[in-house]
């Protein structure tokens, strides 16, 4: 199955968690964050304007980002844990 996204809305595949602290610790599944580092897999055509024009995207697929911690709903696809979230809850890109 394969999803597109809407308008100005980003599906993102998250980045792995950290197992073990610098110190050697492993961290607990309880215990662990959920990361706010992710991977564009797939984006919207952009949103539509007050004038009625389209605004493009201003990311695109493969980009790394940074999101708000609570941003964004989770999905499943195939088995797959994703979130979609709008482009205004992406804090940053990484370079």
């Amino acid at each position: 199955m394969s999803l597109r996204p809407l308008q100005d809305r980003i599906l993102v595949e998250r980045m792995e968690e950290i197992e073990k602290t610098k110190g050697g610790i492993i961290i607990p599944d309880t215990a662990k964050e959920k990361p706010a580092e992710g991977k564009v897999v797939a984006t919207g055509n952009g949103r539509v304007g007050e004038d009625g024009k389209l605004i493009p995207m201003d990311l695109k697929v493969g980009d790394t980002i940074l999101f708000s911690k609570y941003g964004g709903t989770d999905v499943k696809i195939d088995g797959q844990d994703y979130l979609i979230m709008r482009q205004d809850d992406v804090l940053g890109v990484i370079e």
